[in-house]
């Protein structure tokens, strides 16, 4: 086999082969190869001549890229030997990239810092050999093209603000496609819909719709990325009344791992339609949104309550659950820390009857009302709970897991959270929370009725339990994050144990270590693995695809 001299000094090399990794030292490359590779090259202009044209982009950049790549020998290692060494070829690839969409949509080694820390978590601080920064889908296509064409690593970033690692940052060899610059929020005519960029942050849209008396299901800190909490699902204040994000959802602009840019809905690509409502990064690359709008006149109040009233706390809550949850136009928040409880009321409608809270009554009176009973919108809720979040970078992490409803379980899987949050506390400075979510069996229906989605929730009343995790110390991950594994592991068996057992995992809320997709059920997964095969049968975001909640896993 032939082996073609890199460019450069290298002492030692890792080089692929299929699927088999070669150490080759370069000085041990004779130099009668160097004619070999020349004439190898010419025989690669055909195929890098039907890659560049695909791209379909103006002449002189067509033309410098395909210069860049034929002169390069990493290039011709392995479109013509099957033989390339990664870190070379991504760089590479890099350069055409920036030939093709200009210095200011790719950023290359070194990656500016303000890149790399626009993840919310230092869990994903990562440097890529590039960073596409994209304006519109044309230039997603084609770093999905070169991605595709050279067999590179790649990963997708939204708003970055996913915990898990892989899932929004790539170390390198590898290139990241930053999605922030697609931020457009484009009301309709009719004002029935709003078209959203995948960039976009929800403080920003609810903001931007507010003066038309309009808001979205979309998330609930205003930090948050537009693109992946729909992809994962997206749970608002009032998912029981309206569905997840994800269904009311009207159309997506998406681009294929082919690089072409279609539009999956109701009518066209319906089943890719259907995929993209919770089934994650496995199909293509959103890169917008046309969702549904709702009014944006609501009412919340927000009280402040010791720990020693978690107890208490917890029985309010599951007698809501129990007796006024089917009040749809009402949810509950309820985030346990470690020194205080955040307790909030929201109703959808500006009026609230006096007895959607009724089973709160009996709570003695709260350390402070932080929140007063307020006639306000959508955003000025979505501001008020985005100042409490921390600007100093951290590590984070989620966990979720859910059950049916009972205090009893409530309060036993409480106690074990807050023994082991205490102690790794005091050892390591983590602060964690304890958070009980409300899911209303009209959730599920609101679901169906805007046609359905893959994620297969139980339409029933239950809870999503979710944590948020705040550390500094990247030595003490093993030790942090051991509290909501604990956690978890205790609600699934008690839940078993007491017939409360619900089987889902919310992506949204998943950590790197759990198989959310998994939870659908097998027909949904079957589906959806059928559905990738479809739209990417040659399993690009699959197997090039650094992480994320991926069908391969499943």
């Amino acid at each position: 086999m032939v082996l073609i001299q890199l460019l450069g000094c290298i002492a030692s090399s890792n080089v692929i082969l299929g699927a088999t990794a070669y150490a080759i030292a370069a000085a041990d490359v004779p130099t009668t190869r160097f004619a070999e590779s020349r004439l190898l090259k010419r025989a690669l202009d055909p195929q890098i001549s039907t890659f560049v044209e695909s791209l379909a982009v103006p002449s002189p950049q067509a033309e410098a890229a395909q210069t860049s790549l034929n002169a390069d020998p990493s290039v011709t290692a392995f479109l013509q030997t099957g033989e390339w060494i990664a870190s070379a070829l991504t760089k590479a690839a890099c350069q055409s990239l920036r030939l093709i969409l200009g210095d200011s949509k790719v950023d290359t080694t070194p990656v500016s810092p303000a890149v790399i820390q626009e993840n919310w978590s230092q869990t994903c601080w990562k440097t890529p050999t590039c960073a596409v920064l994209a304006q519109n889908s044309k230039d997603v296509s084609v770093a999905i093209k070169t991605i595709k064409f050279l067999k590179l690593k790649f990963a997708v970033r939204s708003g970055g603000h996913s915990p898990n690692p892989g899932a929004s940052s790539t170390g390198e060899p590898g290139i990241l496609i930053d999605l922030q610059n697609l931020k457009q929020v484009s009301l309709s005519a009719d004002k029935k819909a709003v078209s959203l960029g995948p960039g976009g942050r929800w403080g920003e849209v609810y903001a931007a719709l507010d003066p038309s008396g309009l808001s979205v299901i979309g998330g609930r800190i205003p930090q948050v990325g537009v693109g992946g909490l729909i992809l994962g699902g997206g749970f608002f204040h009032f998912s029981g009344q309206y569905g997840l994000a994800a269904d009311n959802v009207k159309n997506f602009e998406v681009v294929l791992a082919d690089g072409r840019i279609v539009n999956a809905n109701s009518a066209q690509n319906s089943d890719l339609f259907w995929a993209l409502k919770g089934g994650g990064p496995n199909f293509g690359i959103v890169t917008k949104f046309d969702v549904f709008t709702t009014p944006n006149k609501i009412w919340y109040t927000v009280s402040i309550y010791g720990v020693d009233q978690a107890n208490a706390c917890i029985d309010a809550f599951t007698q809501w659950q129990k007796t006024a949850s089917s009040d749809l136009k009402s949810t509950v928040a309820l985030i346990i820390g470690l020194d205080t409880i955040t307790l909030g009321f929201l109703y959808s409608q500006p009026t609230v009857p006096s007895s959607a809270f009724a089973a709160f009554s009996n709570l003695p009176p709260p350390l402070v009302v932080a929140v007063p009973p307020t006639q306000g919108t959508v955003n000025s809720l979505t501001q008020i709970l985005g100042a409490s979040s921390s600007p100093e970078p951290l590590r984070h992490d989620y966990r979720g897991v859910s059950s049916g409803v009972d205090a009893q379980l409530y309060k036993d899987v409480y106690a074990i959270w807050k023994a082991k949050a205490l102690a790794v506390r005091a050892s390591t400075g983590a602060n964690q929370t304890f958070v009980l979510q409300p899911i209303p069996a009209g959730l599920t229906a609101a679901s169906t009725a805007r046609g359905g989605n893959p994620m297969g929730i139980p339409q029933k009343n239950h809870q999503w339990f979710t944590t948020l995790i705040d550390w500094r110390n990247p030595a003490d991950d093993t030790t942090v994050r051991s509290v909501s594994i604990a956690t978890t592991d205790a609600w699934k068996k008690l839940s078993k144990e007491r017939g409360l057992e619900v089987p889902f995992i919310f992506q949204n809320d998943a950590s790197r270590t759990q198989n959310p997709i998994g939870s659908y059920g097998a027909a949904n997964v079957q589906k959806l693995k059928t559905i990738a095969a479809k739209y990417d049968p040659t399993q690009v975001f699959q197997n090039l695809q650094v992480g994320g909640f991926l069908l391969k896993n499943v």
